[in-house]
């Protein structure tokens, strides 16, 4: 199989995630279009399968969850629900947190977040507290199903206050990538994506990219990856068949589900940093171990995957972010 001819160079500005510290409505022309990078040590056994993955950190917000967080609130404002004078409300398990409040910063929303206590006290947490949002915690023995209790208790209870995009059911969730990230993976390979798998959270990743990905193609064959445990360490993902089911997540439309466990996922983690130079978090490491067994299966072809987000680590930044993360711990 002859290789894409593309730069899959990462450049240092490549390896950093996009959590500006502004937040100017301009800033949300840099969600989308982030790089499609090969791995190329990882997988190399498997001759005839080449394995992409889009640097979703390179979003504004420095997430996979700026797509469809931008694209609800401005069907939002589209359809007259959100109004300025409501508030953005949502369950979220920090990513999406994160892009709520830079875009309710970049248009002048308030935003509160409804977060598990354990995700609050996290990076995470605090960049969507420092980008202005309110955070209002639910307890973390539920996880992010009991995140999306309180968030739908609380929008029951004064809905007129409050703009809810419920992410877990929100179709414009999917259709973000079905618009954006779907064709920027078939121009990125030049048509000859063979394969995607992506992990499932709200079902939006993995639903918009299949349906967009076949609206091109017909004959691509599209895995979700969840955790093989119910019981599970790998942030951001959900294990289907015990947790609630996103209204988003059609599974009878996919060609199957690829379980990776939470050691092999953390494994990942380190071998990504070590063997391609690349630090992401553990749901990225999920992606590639899924996208890896894939591989192993098909023997031959063009896989692409998604990478969320960039190592937490990576959201301690310099400037004003760095001096408030510190000012916690004085």
């Amino acid at each position: 199989m002859s290789k894409l001819k593309m730069n899959s160079q990462l450049s240092k500005e490549d390896l950093e995630p996009a959590c500006p510290l502004i937040s100017e409505p301009s800033i949300l022309t840099e969600i989308g279009n982030t790089p499609l990078i090969r791995i190329k040590n990882i997988g190399k056994e498997v001759e005839g399968v080449e394995i992409y993955a889009k640097a979703e950190w390179r979003n504004a917000g420095g997430s996979v969850k700026s797509r469809p967080a931008l694209k609800m609130i401005e069907d939002g404002e589209k359809s007259g629900k959100l109004t300025k004078d409501k508030i953005i409300i949502d369950s979220t398990s920090g990513n999406t947190g994160i892009a709520y409040a830079l875009i309710g910063k970049a248009k002048g929303y308030k935003v509160n977040l409804v977060m598990a206590a354990n995700v609050c006290k996290e990076r995470k947490g605090v960049m969507a507290n420092f980008y202005g949002a309110e955070i209002i915690t639910s307890s973390p023995f539920e996880g992010s199903d009991g995140a999306i209790r309180l968030c739908q208790k609380i929008y029951n209870e004064n809905p007129e206050l409050y703009f809810m995009p419920d992410q877990y059911n929100n179709d414009s969730n999917w259709k973000a990538h079905f618009e954006t990230t779907a064709r920027e993976i078939w121009s990125q390979t030049q048509g000859k994506i063979t394969h995607f798998a992506a992990g499932i959270g709200t079902g939006g990743t993995i639903m918009g990219n299949t349906r967009g990905l076949r609206d091109l193609n017909p004959d691509i064959k599209c895995y979700a990856i969840e955790p093989s445990e119910d019981l599970h360490g790998i942030e951001g993902l959900k294990h289907m068949e015990s947790s609630i089911v996103p209204g988003i997540y059609k599974e009878s439309e996919l060609d199957g589900k690829i379980g990776v466990s939470t050691e092999d996922s953390y494994k990942m983690v380190e071998r990504l940093e070590k063997e391609e130079g690349i630090l992401v978090g553990h749901s990225s490491g999920a992606a590639l171990h899924g996208a890896l067994e894939l591989a192993k299966q098909i023997k031959k072809g063009v896989i692409v995957t998604v990478f969320p987000d960039s190592c937490d680590d990576c959201y301690i930044r310099s400037g004003h972010f760095k001096e408030y993360m510190e000012s916690l711990h004085d």
